[in-house]
């Protein structure tokens, strides 16, 4: 049975109801001390699971009073789980996903940790990203499969990114909708589907006489992606109500007492 759990800030959680998803609502983070704080001025949400951030945090203070926080907010809350989106790796963190995933794993409820903390955390689901700049997204999922012992979640997210060639590094320069949608408009050029990468991507040259490759998602390569982790034995998926709320079909997302996969 596949499961998709949509991050929805506080303002986005109405337009999520009636569908057949888990809300992991965007609106805690770790303060200073550290302590857990929930953004302010919205109502608390019921249900679900919270999702924690790092933006901000220093690093200071002792985790046991803080992890103690997270499980009195999940109990008063009704949460099932919690969501780690730390995009920092500090042993602080590494602290917190642990202690979190042996707590979590005692009241059965379920704990979500980004790539870098799945060996830390050994009963958590490990959440892959869909995005790749190079390399093979089966491949990348069977070996994230064999690493975590079937522990994975793929993370989807509607990514665009612009290299200049010959691109070392493997990273480019993010692009938003609005400037992918500024550079096709502008270069009419000759868009391709990438099997490896489950992307679109096309090249232009600049000014300059400079080579670029730009590659991207739509709600078609995100589909090739929810069936690639199927075959790879993935059957969690996350991604934000922001870029799931225009492909729900592609997604095979459905609303509630709705049976099939609609646009498959």
């Amino acid at each position: 049975m596949e499961h998709f759990i949509i991050t929805v800030t506080p303002q986005q959680l109405r337009a999520l109801q009636g569908w057949s998803a888990t809300p992991a609502h965007l609106a805690y983070r770790i303060g200073r001390g550290p302590h857990l704080f929930r953004a302010g001025n919205s109502p608390a949400p019921r249900g679900g699971l919270m999702v924690v951030g790092d933006s901000g945090f220093d690093g200071l203070g002792g985790v046991s009073p803080f992890c103690q926080e997270v499980l009195r907010e999940c109990q008063a809350r009704g949460f099932s789980g919690a969501v780690l989106d730390f995009e920092s790796r500090l042993p602080p963190l590494e602290q917190m996903a642990s202690q979190l995933d042996d707590a979590f794993a005692r009241r059965r409820w379920t704990l979500y940790v980004p790539e870098v903390y799945g060996l830390c955390a050994p009963s958590a689901r490990v959440m892959i990203p869909s995005a790749l700049s190079g390399g093979s997204l089966v491949q990348r999922l069977e070996e994230a499969q064999a690493r975590f012992q079937n522990r994975v979640v793929l993370a989807l997210q509607i990514a665009a990114e612009d290299f200049s060639l010959p691109s070392p590094a493997g990273s480019g320069v993010p692009l938003t909708q609005e400037e992918l949608e500024e550079r096709t408009e502008r270069l009419h050029p000759a868009v391709f589907f990438s099997r490896d990468l489950c992307a679109r991507y096309f090249t232009y040259m600049d000014q300059g006489g400079g080579a670029h490759f730009v590659l991207f998602d739509d709600g078609d390569t995100l589909r090739r992606k929810v069936e690639v982790a199927r075959q790879a034995g993935i059957d969690t998926f996350l991604i934000s109500w922001q870029e799931a709320e225009n492909h729900t079909a592609q997604l095979g997302l459905r609303r509630q007492g709705q049976s099939g996969r609609p646009g498959l």
